[in-house]
């Protein structure tokens, strides 16, 4: 990832010690409560801070903070909690025709998903911290199996269609805010599934080091090599409109010139050295159980596997040779043993835990938290301005501003908040009702921190 880094840190090491150590795992009815809240605050400065740190090649003291206070499997744990929320209990929300005073603080819920898949994709790229999952393993690599899986189908469908939808700027202002908030799920969906790719690609690279269940289950119970290949066969980050490609690289689709076509973006690379480590790792290969379709399935990469693409990535010869030796004869039989499987346990927890009280989680939440008061309103609005430094973000941000209402590129800033970006002033004036509660939300808590300010 390409960031313009900056000298200003978002959080000292002192206070990123303290944020890891106040992690904790929250209860699915607690999720949207103002303590839960608060850990997102944390998290999304966490986040923002290993970043900078990778980004930079500096040391990496939020990474090393998390084995050290042993919070990684509590980040998964997290990381499943939210989306059984989404699956579950935002699904109810949806059929309740609820209609907040702004969807802000429901989309900072949805978005918590996205906060924590890219803050474990940034830290599980080095070995120590993929060895400290510990059992929770097994738990993220399902998580990443149905992502993928939501991925591809999402891709199929698309396939179906005739046309690919596109925005109705003309009656975009007459879109509820639920419904907007509906489309921006999806876009986080898309963006959440291309970084559960990298996480299990970090996580292939580290097999060795973890739990044998944990490759068995991607071998065998899952099957995750063919499914990848599904993803070089047809992948959702690439489409074609009017004769042009473009590629999702970096958080946003970006047209190819003809020239760069054959040019691998970095998550096409992370597919492809997935792959060479499922299929061509010594111990893979033993414990590998081939059937007539997953062969057939592996197979169809050979003829993916041309010059360009060797050149690019050379050690992917070896897998071309060892297609080739597959091809003409049937690979022996895989070295099971007798293995005392584990399985993964988060997920089903939560399901049998909250089992039956779904709508009552989702009217207690509408109540309490998607629906506050405006006290309570302003006490979120400061929370988020203080969470978000806006010097420090611009230079984090991959894809230009877009337009609130119609999606167009923008340049210019609501001159009162400071946080939505419109194209041109017709668009601003019609988004004005919408925006309005949450703007004057955050200007009269920005006024009062500098009477504050002023006053002391």
């Amino acid at each position: 990832m390409a960031f313009d880094t900056s000298n200003q840190p978002v959080l000292l090491a002192v206070e990123a010690e303290a944020y890891v150590q106040a992690l904790q795992v929250y209860r699915i009815q607690d999720i949207g409560s103002a303590n839960w809240m608060k850990q997102h605050e944390y998290l999304e400065k966490l986040n923002m801070q290993a970043v900078l740190h990778a980004s930079s090649n500096q040391d990496e003291f939020v990474k090393e903070m998390l084995m050290t206070y042993e919070k990684i499997p509590t980040l998964i744990q997290e990381l499943l909690a939210i989306e059984v929320w989404k699956q579950k209990v935002f699904s109810v929300i949806q059929r309740m025709n609820f209609e907040p005073k702004t969807t802000f603080p429901l989309y900072m819920t949805l978005y918590h998903e996205a906060t924590l898949a890219n803050l474990l994709e940034t830290v599980l790229y080095h070995k120590e911290p993929c060895e400290s999952t510990e059992d929770c393993a097994l738990d993220l690599v399902d998580y990443c199996h149905r992502k993928i899986t939501d991925l591809i189908a999402r891709q199929e469908q698309k396939m179906h269609e005739e046309v690919e939808s596109k925005p109705d700027t003309k009656h975009a202002e007459e879109r509820s805010a639920m419904e907007e908030l509906k489309g921006q799920e999806q876009k986080l969906q898309f963006d959440i599934a291309v970084k559960a790719v990298s996480i299990l690609r970090y996580i292939t690279d580290h097999l060795s080091s973890l739990p044998l269940s944990v490759t068995t289950r991607i071998l065998n119970t899952l099957d995750i090599p063919s499914l990848l290949v599904q993803l070089v066969e047809d992948p959702p980050w690439t489409k074609y409109e009017e004769g042009k490609l473009s590629k999702y690289v970096d958080g946003k689709w970006q047209e190819v010139a003809p020239s760069e076509r054959l040019t691998l973006t970095r998550l096409e690379g992370q597919v492809w050295i997935a792959l060479f480590n499922l299929l061509m790792g010594p111990d893979c290969q033993q414990k590998y159980a081939f059937n007539p379709h997953n062969k057939s399935q592996i197979l169809k990469l050979r003829s993916h596997l041309t010059e360009v693409l060797l050149d690019q990535i050379p050690s992917l010869c070896d897998l071309q040779r060892y297609l080739g030796n597959l091809s003409m004869m049937e690979p022996p039989p895989a070295k099971t043993g007798i293995v005392l499987e584990q399985v993964p346990e988060i997920r089903d927890r939560l399901l049998r835990e909250n089992e039956g009280k779904w709508k009552a989680i989702a009217k207690h939440q509408v109540k309490t938290c998607f629906n506050a008061s405006s006290q309570a309103m302003k006490e979120q609005a400061k929370l988020f301005a203080d969470m978000y430094n806006f010097d420090v973000l611009e230079s984090l941000i991959a894809e230009p501003p877009k337009c609130a209402l119609c999606g167009s590129p923008a340049a210019h800033r609501c001159s009162r908040c400071r946080n939505e970006w419109y194209c041109r002033r017709e668009c601003q004036v019609k988004h004005w009702p919408k925006h309005k509660t949450a703007c004057n939300l955050m200007w009269e808590t920005e006024e009062r921190l500098k009477e504050t300010a002023t006053g002391s």
